[in-house]
């Protein structure tokens, strides 16, 4: 089955200011550190993060990410699918994948 994917900004225009604020929540940052952790980037479901939110809060947390670049949604209708933009955010902001990488879980850097 195919989705219809959701496009976010091309990769010249991503803005740091946009990529920070989209990192500046925990939950969102947590998805982040996930899909950087899988080097495979594959496609997860939206449902496979596991966020202590509302299923509206988490729909509103993958539109900012999707929105400031960092990841492409595709939507089969009755469920969405979420990968990272890895070779955009390399290209864009080196280094800042490596970054969240070391973000220990729960959403605090490491002391």
């Amino acid at each position: 089955m195919t989705g219809k994917k959701l496009v976010g900004p091309e990769t010249g225009a991503l803005d740091l200011g946009a990529v920070f604020r989209a990192l500046a929540d925990e939950h969102r940052r947590s998805v982040m550190t996930q899909l950087a952790a899988d080097a495979g980037d594959g496609e997860r479901g939206c449902n496979s993060f596991d966020l202590p939110i509302s299923k509206q809060t988490q729909t509103h947390h993958f539109r900012v990410l999707r929105e400031a670049g960092l990841v492409d949604e595709i939507d089969y209708g009755n469920r969405k699918g979420v990968r990272l933009r890895r070779a955009d955010i390399e290209k864009r902001f080196p280094g800042l994948l490596a970054l969240l990488g070391t973000e220990a879980p729960g959403g605090t850097a490491p002391r």
